[in-house]
């Protein structure tokens, strides 16, 4: 028995429906990509690797990636995505941090990825005695290898405000339990069809939108990115789209999304970001939907959600989902009543098993009873309805992609010429929230936002640079020495023009 495999894949064997539709029009049904798994479980081992071993993909969206992590599932093998975007020593980190035994990469990104990583083989997924080569000379079919419902399957890095990433160590029960309850949740059958845009390297798009489908039997447009044009054009031929806040307004900008388009449409989610509550009501206005907004973190999946049927109210994440706990607790961990602030724990089979090798950590976030406490401030309505109002942690969701400010923080402030900083986020009406870094210069030191911008571009992923920096003498402190971000939120949240 393997728990998540069997129930995503295994039971697809001999489904001939369409699994895959691609851009250009090709189809792959559930029971071929069952066949490409266990060609890429065939791959892993070839490659040496070994159930209960760590792996680590860095690769552009595509069937080959979805199937490598299938076949990862199949072997028995824990699977680390990584973004993209990350800096070659970012990667560096993660492999040598989670005792990765293999990294795989893009033919392009090879010889960058590389030298990181020295102890690691890493291949490229295509050309002589690649990981491709490998996968496309084996067998179809593969012996599943056993793995119980509370082995690990998955690690996601997620940074904390030390700026030191943390894997989060997912378990095969906690991936599956929460897909199940989505699959109800959203009223998710076969005679669905996802459009799936988002990146596959995060739980949004991986663990929810792509589990889904599968426990559900439905089809999945497999989009490599989002293309506005890719897209519109498909609307009228999907179900269900799972998209973050900047879908949703970049579509508002077209003049072709009307209630036409989206007729055959049943359900849009959004997540990853905070969704304005003027993008929600101008969708509504357009379209005749509803936007489905829920809440959920990389530590957890999917926590709350707003119901399908029912109220879906702007500002909101909703309820929790069947069989998960959310409180709201003061600093003492005492739970507080509706209409009052504080921090969000949440408790349920969807919550991690812990931190990769750092059991001090895992001690601080998840207590004894088995609540995690998230960082996250927020309040419950009478009717229960959580609103989530602040973070504890700081942390900035840009675009959908988490940013810890400490991480961007540490980069300026070892730069020449600067004496300190403090980053923030700022409400953007695009990404949700955009990156502000305010700069304190050296006495003497001719500083510029784009000398400062320049300097980060090969220490940081793009989507952690600030998109706007401001240069002052000073940070504001209160009597203790704590720099006063709220201040600085406060001050700047107009900078990129959204409310």
């Amino acid at each position: 028995m393997n728990c998540l495999y069997d129930a995503l894949f295994g039971r697809h064997r001999d489904n001939a429906a369409d699994f895959l539709i691609l851009p250009d029009g090709t189809r792959i049904s559930f029971a071929g990509f069952v066949g490409l798994a266990a060609q890429h479980a065939h791959a892993w081992r070839a490659a040496g690797v070994k159930p209960g071993d760590r792996v680590a993909l860095h690769l552009e969206k595509s069937v080959h990636m979805l199937a490598a992590v299938a076949g990862a599932i199949q072997a028995g093998v824990i699977f680390l995505p990584l973004n993209t975007a990350y800096t070659a020593a970012e990667v560096g980190y993660f492999v040598e941090n989670s005792g990765a035994r293999l990294l795989i990469c893009d033919p392009k990104s090879e010889s960058i990825l590389a030298p990181v990583a020295p102890q690691v083989r890493t291949l490229a997924v295509d050309g002589a005695g690649s990981f491709g080569d490998l996968a496309r000379a084996a067998p179809v079919t593969y012996p599943t290898e056993a793995r119980e419902a509370g082995d690990l399957a998955a690690f996601l890095y997620t940074s904390g405000t030390t700026g030191r990433s943390k894997g989060a160590m997912l378990s095969h029960a906690n991936l599956l339990s929460n897909a199940r309850v989505l699959v109800d949740e959203w009223r998710f059958g076969p005679r669905d069809v996802l459009l799936h845009a988002l990146p596959i390297f995060h739980t949004h798009g991986l663990f929810v939108a792509t589990n889904v489908a599968l426990l559900a039997g439905c089809p999945m447009v497999f989009l490599p990115k989002f293309d506005l044009e890719q897209v519109i054009a498909w609307l009228p031929k999907s179900t269900v789209m799972m998209g973050v806040p900047t879908f949703y307004t970049r579509l508002l900008e077209d003049a072709r999304l009307d209630r036409d388009l989206v007729a055959g449409m049943r359900l849009f989610v959004s997540g990853s970001a905070p969704l304005l509550a003027e993008t929600h009501r101008q969708w509504q206005g357009r379209t005749g939907h509803v936007i489905l907004e829920r809440y959920g973190m990389t530590e957890t999946n999917m926590n709350t959600s707003n119901p399908y049927d029912g109220e879906r109210r702007a500002g909101t994440v909703g309820r929790p989902l069947p069989g998960i706990e959310v409180r709201v607790c003061d600093d003492g961990g005492a739970v507080l009543p509706a209409g009052q602030i504080g921090m969000v724990e949440v408790r349920g089979p969807n919550v991690f098993q812990g931190y990769w090798q750092m059991p001090d950590k895992t001690r601080q976030e998840l207590r004894d009873n088995g609540f995690f406490i998230t960082g996250d401030l927020g309040e419950f309505s009478a009717d229960g309805y959580l609103t989530i109002v602040g973070r504890g942690k700081d942390l900035v969701i840009s675009g959908g992609f988490n940013v810890y400010p400490k991480e961007i923080e540490l980069a300026l402030d070892d730069l020449p010429g600067v004496l300190e900083s403090a980053v923030i986020g700022a409400p953007h009406p695009d990404l949700g929230e955009g990156v502000v870094a305010v700069v304190v210069p050296e006495p003497g030191a001719q500083l510029t936002p784009e000398a400062l911008v320049a300097a980060l571009a090969g220490r940081l992923a793009r989507f952690k640079q600030p998109r706007h920096i401001v240069l002052r003498s000073e940070l504001p402190r209160n009597t203790m020495g704590k720099v006063q971000k709220a201040l600085l939120r406060a001050e700047l949240a107009g900078v990129f023009g959204a409310a």
